[in-house]
């Protein structure tokens, strides 16, 4: 196998966003690679904005998809305070469109050579997600892509800095 070098880590902000982000951190740690974290504005919540912007001046598209990246970024640090991971280079990457195709999108354009996923998100339903979002990057990926389950990879520890 090659050296990591990158890995990307597609999250939602789920519940099992914590540890899908404390396993890519912890397998970073271990091969000295650096992290790209990646989130998708779901271009179906982007639709609706711009459906009510046309009956406010309340609302714009451009002010929610900042709004969006900005909370995500906060979100994500926050994240990544939470794994415990310590010396790990974390990028992030935002994102506006179909997930997962943004998703195979972003490992392209950052050269990943490993995505992981989580296999359920914000619905909570393993089957729906896993059949959309998680299965077509499976299916898609350039890349090896590593699906991490939730509750059974939960315990996964970094290490702490020296």
């Amino acid at each position: 196998m090659d050296v990591l070098r990158k890995i990307m880590v597609a999250i939602d902000f789920s519940d099992y966003s914590l540890p899908t982000l404390r396993y890519g951190l912890a397998l970073a740690q271990d091969t000295h690679a650096a992290v790209t974290v990646v989130s998708v504005i779901n271009e179906r919540d982007v639709a609706a904005i711009r459906s009510v912007q046309a009956y406010t001046d309340r609302l714009s598209v451009e002010g929610y998809i900042q709004n969006q990246k900005d909370e995500r970024s906060r979100k994500v640090d926050e994240l990544v305070r939470q794994t415990g991971c310590a010396g790990v280079t974390v990028e992030k990457v935002f994102r506006v469109g179909v997930p997962a195709a943004e998703i195979l999108e972003a490992v392209k354009e950052a050269g990943a050579d490993l995505v992981v996923v989580g296999t359920k998100g914000r619905t909570n339903l393993a089957g729906h997600l896993f059949g959309s979002v998680a299965e077509k990057v499976f299916r898609r990926s350039p890349v090896p892509v590593l699906s991490v389950r939730g509750e059974e990879h939960a315990e996964m520890v970094c290490k702490l800095e020296d």
